[in-house]
C-alpha cells in the first residue's frame, strides 16, 4: 500500500491511534510528575528510612525495562491474584518508570537552588514541608523544564509498550501491527507513525522552550 491508500482505509484508525497515545501520554506524565515529586521529597527528608525508600525505588525503576515491567504486570502478578486490566497496565509501566527519571531531573533542579534561600527559610521557622513546598519545589520545577519536556517526549514513545496487549483502542504503534496483520500496509504504515510521533515530539519541545523562557530563574 502506498501512503494515500492507507489514509483512505485507516485514516480515521490513525486519527483515534494518535489521540489515545496523546490520552496516554497525558496521563502517564501526570502521574509521573506526582510521583516524581513525592519520591523527591523523600529523597531530602530528614527521615532515613524515606530516604532509603526512595533511592531503591529510583535505581530499580531507572533500570528496568519498559517492556519486562509490562511482561511482569500483564502476566506474572494474576500468578499472585491481582489482575488488572491491560490499560492499567500501561498506565503503571509509562509511570512507574518516567517517575524515577523525573525524580533526578528534580534533584539537579534543587541543585541550583541557592542554598541562602533555604536558610532563609529556616530562620523564618518553616518546616521542613513548608520548605518544600513554598520554596524548593517550586524552584526545582522552573530550573527542570527543559529536561521534564524531554521526559514528557520519551513518555510519549514509552507509550509504544501498549502495543504488545490487546487494548482497545490501539495507540499508534498498535496500529501498525493491526495494519500488518491485516493487510499488507508495509513500511508505510511505519513512516504514517513515525511522523505522527516526530510531529507531537516536535510540538511538545516547542511549548516546552517556550514554558522555559517565561519560568526561567535569572542568574
Amino acid at each position: 500500500m502506498n501512503i494515500g491508500e492507507l489514509l483512505s482505509q485507516y485514516g480515521g484508525k490513525y486519527a483515534i491511534a494518535l489521540l489515545t497515545t496523546w490520552e496516554l501520554t497525558a496521563v502517564s506524565f501526570a502521574l509521573a510528575l506526582a510521583l516524581g515529586v513525592l519520591i523527591t521529597a523523600m529523597r531530602v527528608s530528614p527521615i532515613r528510612p524515606l530516604r532509603i525508600m526512595a533511592e531503591l525505588y529510583v535505581q530499580i525503576f531507572r533500570n528496568i525495562p519498559g517492556v519486562a515491567l509490562l511482561i511482569f504486570l500483564v502476566y506474572a502478578l494474576p500468578y499472585l491474584n491481582l489482575i488488572f486490566s491491560y490499560q492499567t497496565c500501561v498506565l503503571t509501566a509509562t509511570t512507574l518508570i518516567p517517575a524515577s527519571f523525573c525524580s533526578e531531573y528534580l534533584m539537579s533542579g534543587m541543585n541550583m537552588i541557592d542554598k541562602g534561600q533555604i536558610e532563609a527559610a529556616r530562620a523564618l521557622g518553616m518546616r521542613f514541608t513548608h520548605v518544600l513546598r513554598k520554596v524548593v519545589i517550586p524552584q526545582a520545577l522552573r530550573n527542570s523544564v527543559l529536561p521534564l519536556t524531554n521526559l514528557l517526549v520519551a513518555t510519549m514513545l514509552t507509550t509504544s509498550l501498549a502495543s504488545q496487549v490487546p487494548m482497545n483502542p490501539m495507540e499508534l504503534t498498535g496500529l501498525v501491527s493491526h495494519i500488518n496483520t491485516h493487510s499488507v500496509g508495509g513500511i508505510m504504515a511505519f513512516v504514517i507513525s513515525a511522523a505522527l510521533y516526530c510531529a507531537t515530539a516536535i510540538l511538545i519541545g516547542q511549548i516546552g522552550s517556550l514554558i522555559d523562557r517565561k519560568v526561567r530563574i535569572v542568574r
